[in-house]
């Protein structure tokens, strides 16, 4: 874990953000004291189109009663 104080973070963010990428915690310190933390975001699994078929019911695609058109064009 590496702490940079603000104005460090603020003149090498790209670099920062290309470490916390790889796996690095990085702290950011306001005044000497931590105030935030650089960590990677956990990256999406890949979508697979009909992974779940049968899921949605046909009726699902049917149009709309104009009653309930009316409500979402107001």
């Amino acid at each position: 874990m590496t702490i940079v104080n603000v104005h460090e973070a603020k003149t090498h963010l790209s670099r920062l953000l290309e470490r916390a990428h790889a796996g690095e915690e990085i702290i950011v310190a306001k005044a000497g004291k931590p105030f935030a933390k650089l960590v990677p975001l956990e990256r999406p699994k890949e979508r697979i189109p009909g992974r779940y078929p049968g899921k949605i019911p046909d009726s699902f695609f049917e149009e709309l009663p104009d009653e309930e058109l009316t409500g979402w064009n107001s």
